[in-house]
């Protein structure tokens, strides 16, 4: 069998407390700097200009703030990972967060055509007093096409760290052919998760509770955690209801998502 050449792309991005610090990409892996609001903090969008992650093909994302920086990482659109001929795509995410820095890190959902295969992860390394909301979502199929996610593989992970000490690990591995067991996804074609970590983050359990959908627990004292699953619409909804409230919340900012999710 033939085998194809692969896209390797890679973006790693440094703020500081008066603005971007540090910026390097390779290609089709770009960071745009849509122009913010006044007042606002950064904002950043992640674009991959190919248009989407085939068999094989690779992103690799590092994210940094500075002591005292404020930033707003976003993308411009799903990330499509398309049909696999055998290998599996990957999208691997570094980020650290100093003392008194603030990240959002809200991209758009990936979406897996049938067929697709990806492997994703995340690390996040947040300094005490520094500040992480995040968010991720996974729609199984193309749902608006009315295709189902029938062959193909999810793996996600999750390592986050204060300081040097791991506090919170997740890992899922999903197989399409398993995904309807009862005790696995039970038909649902989306999944998402928000995170906040935060020292105020035990403060808002209530109100993460209050929203109209979706599970919320303090996993442990600073870390708040709320789970999505069902439709493909009712998880994107019910993240876009909880991400504006827990920023204006936790973290003092305009209730509202970032503008490409809606533009």
């Amino acid at each position: 069998m033939i085998r194809h050449q692969r896209a390797i792309g890679a973006a790693s991005m440094e703020v500081a407390s008066h603005g971007l610090a540090r910026l390097s990409q390779a290609s089709p892996l770009r960071i745009l700097f849509p122009t913010p609001e006044p007042g606002a903090p950064l904002e950043a969008a992640l674009v991959n200009v190919a248009g989407g992650l085939a068999g094989g093909d690779s992103l690799a994302v590092t994210l940094a703030l500075r002591a005292g920086a404020r930033a707003q990482i976003t993308t411009p659109a799903a990330e499509k990972i398309y049909r696999s001929l055998g290998d599996t795509s990957g999208i691997a995410t570094r980020i650290a967060v100093a003392a008194d820095a603030v990240l959002e890190f809200l991209p758009q959902e990936a979406i897996l055509f049938d067929g697709a295969r990806l492997n994703r992860g995340m690390e996040a390394r947040v300094a005490p007093g520094g500040t992480l909301l995040a968010a991720e979502s996974v729609v199984l199929g193309r749902i608006a096409r009315g295709e189902v996610w029938r062959h193909g593989s999810l793996r996600d992970s999750w390592r986050l760290y204060q300081g040097e000490r791991l506090i919170w690990a997740d890992a899922l591995h999903l197989e399409a052919t398993t995904r309807h067991a009862e005790f696995g996804l039970d038909g649902a074609d989306s999944l998402g998760m928000i995170l906040l970590l935060a020292e105020n983050a035990a403060a808002h359990r209530e109100l993460a509770r209050e929203l109209t959908a979706g599970a919320a627990s303090l996993v442990r004292p600073g870390l708040l955690l709320l789970r999505f699953l069902g439709s493909a619409g009712g998880v994107r909804g019910a993240m876009a209801e909880a991400i504006p409230a827990l920023r204006a919340a936790a973290l003092g900012l305009p209730p509202r998502l970032p503008r490409l999710w809606t533009c």
